[in-house]
């Protein structure tokens, strides 16, 4: 595959083989981010952990400082009042029978679907469609919840899920390109420090192995695990 002009610059201003500090990471990517429309910023924690083992299946919620710059499209599945309650909250969608019908018919434009827990038996039938892309309610992300007006709220600040890939590995997006670089630190932080938090008590050895950040179009930085309180 043939190397682009733009990449072939953006790479010589990496060094390959050093950690870079967070503040140092931030400059790097946000340098190397000269794509013609505004990139997204990724992290990505490879994990000593293994994800078979359901003790280790790191997965969590983490309200990031700054949010993710991004208009998050939020599905409702409830019964009145509570679908009135989200709508007065910001979702752009709330009910639940037609949604139900919408979903098993292939329509799934969301970003993130929340819903109560007395509609979670007909909720269920819709996982083999929403397991896949990441989009079935559950409780340990605070997307089951009586309090679905308080969910919409915290989705729509900057509250984001994640959880841990077959390889051990966590991607999220934690900003665009053209946040301030205080920003973008201060979203890292707030992500690694949940992350520890996460260490489950099973885990042997290295706990965090690596962390990268990048952007859409640009090459990985490496940053210093030193960076992070535990590891």
């Amino acid at each position: 595959m043939k190397t682009s002009k733009r990449m072939k610059a953006v790479l010589g201003k990496v060094d390959s083989g050093k950690s870079y500090t967070i503040e140092e990471a931030v400059a790097k990517v946000k340098e190397t981010a000269t794509a013609k429309f505004v990139e997204s910023i990724d992290i990505a924690v490879r994990l000593g952990v293994d994800p078979k083992k359901a003790d280790q299946a790191i997965r969590g919620t983490v309200a990031l400082p700054h949010g993710i710059g991004k208009e998050v499209r939020v599905l409702v599945l409830a019964k009145p009042p509570k679908d009135e309650e989200a709508k007065a909250a910001g979702a752009e969608h709330a009910g639940l029978a037609d949604y139900i019908a919408k979903i098993q018919g292939g329509w799934a434009d969301v970003d993130v679907i929340i819903a109560t827990p007395d509609v979670m038996g007909e909720v269920g039938r819709l996982g083999k469609v929403l397991g896949p892309r990441g989009l079935m309610p559950n409780p340990k992300s605070g997307t089951v919840t009586p309090d679905v007006a308080k969910a919409v709220k915290e989705v729509k600040a900057g509250k984001i899920e994640f959880r841990v890939d077959k390889a051990g590995i966590l991607h999220a997006s934690i900003g665009k390109a053209n946040f301030e670089p205080k920003m973008l630190s201060e979203n890292i932080q707030a992500f690694l420090a949940t992350v520890v938090r996460l260490k489950p008590a099973t885990a042997k050895g290295t706990y965090i192995k690596s962390i990268n950040l990048s952007s859409t179009m640009g090459p990985g930085v490496s940053i210093d695990r030193g960076q992070v309180a535990a590891h």
